[in-house]
């Protein structure tokens, strides 16, 4: 294996200006990597007899290709390397190589230097092979500045489909395509232009507010579409900010809703706490199209909705990845609560909680008995009630 990586940044310029250091590197190298692009603008530049490894997908092959290698590799990149960059990639592969860095300006300062703005408050975030989950955090924290980096499938045209389908229409869209090379261009739009517009490649984005709207802290019930003849099928939002503040939230990656109905509490958990993974789980069909237009409603993208029994379901991909969830609500049960129970106390984490919201008796001592038998901890019960509604008691489990 290689110990030695001279990582070099590039511009979309076919003439780039590379530093003394940084040449030297490049003539006295004998194997390259970096995408076909990359290849195209340093062509000139690589001795005749020189190797050259492409970085594409699938990146397990590439890593492969570079173990291989004996001799230093000089790799090239977009912009800043350890800026969502293969650099940070390469370091955490081969933690024990040894690193010189040659870094450009990345495509968001390029853009932010041509649109004059400065950019030390801009938040950033990256499309390119990820979902979507960094972008939609920044659109419910109300960042009034936005840096995105796109992909071949999360074009410029794709965010701007989502701001107006999660009513963010309020940013404004600077688009940078192919920034420092002969095809630049630099687009303001609104998301309706931006849209219906086609961009060429390698594309980023800037949003930009000048007012970027209040934060809700407590949705009113009222607010919420419901299922039709059945207004109280709602978890109150007294009763839900209690409850989320019980399941210890701010503290947890990942949340199960089980039984979510009209989605108010996956909407109140995703906007107060916009870094979880959250699931929500529901088997009443006509509730998938309440989701959907309460979440579009209240701008609350990137919860995840499964529909059938959640008993029937495969839990492993709904924990973000670590095989545990930390926070679970159960909403409802439909007579099942020790079989719901024992399903979500099977995967919770250590410290982790399970919430349920008891009218009844036998609903809060049946809860008790299932937390005994799993052998997690109760804390003390809470009881609410609402203007106008039953007492109603949290109880919570912990593991």
């Amino acid at each position: 294996m290689s110990d030695v990586f001279t990582v070099i940044g590039l511009s979309d310029s076919r003439s780039p200006a590379l530093c003394p250091e940084a040449m030297r590197a490049v003539v006295s190298s004998k194997v390259f990597a970096g995408g076909e692009r990359h290849r195209e603008i340093v062509r000139y530049l690589l001795p005749q007899d020189s190797r050259w490894i492409t970085i594409a997908p699938p990146l397990s092959d590439v890593m492969r290709e570079l173990l291989d290698e004996d001799a230093p590799i000089v790799v090239f990149t977009s912009g800043d390397p350890l800026f969502y960059g293969f650099g940070a990639t390469l370091q955490k592969r081969f933690p024990e190589a040894s690193y010189r860095y040659f870094p450009a300006f990345s495509s968001l300062q390029l853009l932010a230097h041509r649109l004059r703005q400065p950019y030390q408050a801009m938040r950033n975030a990256s499309l390119t092979g990820r979902g979507w989950q960094e972008l939609d955090r920044l659109l419910i924290e109300r960042c009034p500045l936005i840096g995105v980096l796109c992909d071949r499938k999360k074009t410029p045209a794709v965010i701007a489909e989502r701001l107006l389908e999660y009513n963010y229409s309020g940013y404004s869209i600077a688009v940078g395509e192919a920034l420092g090379g002969p095809r630049e261009r630099v687009r303001l739009l609104c998301p309706e232009e931006a849209a219906g517009s086609d961009f060429h490649e390698p594309s980023c984005v800037i949003l930009r507010s000048g007012a970027p709207g209040e934060r809700r802290f407590g949705i009113a019930d009222h607010l919420f579409e419901g299922l039709p003849g059945r207004p109280d099928m709602i978890t109150k939002m007294p009763v839900r900010l209690a409850t989320l503040s019980r399941l210890d939230l701010v503290n947890s990656r990942t949340f199960w809703d089980i039984g979510f109905c009209t989605a108010s509490v996956s909407i109140e958990a995703r906007l107060q706490f916009p870094w979880l993974d959250i699931t929500a789980f529901e088997k009443r069909p006509e509730c998938e199209g309440i989701f959907e237009r309460n979440t579009r409603s209240f701008g609350a993208p990137g919860i995840r909705v499964v529909m059938g029994d959640v008993l029937q379901q495969s839990p492993r991909e709904f924990t973000g990845g670590v095989g545990t969830v930390d926070a679970v609500f159960i909403g409802g049960h439909g007579g099942c609560l020790d079989d719901v129970f024992a399903f979500a106390a099977e995967r919770l984490a250590p410290g982790g909680r399970i919430a349920v919201n008891a009218v009844r008796r036998e609903t809060l001592a049946g809860f008790h008995r299932c937390a005994g038998r799993h052998s997690l901890c109760l804390l003390e019960d809470l009881c609410l009630t609402p203007s106008g509604h039953n007492a109603i008691t949290i109880a919570t489990a912990v593991k």
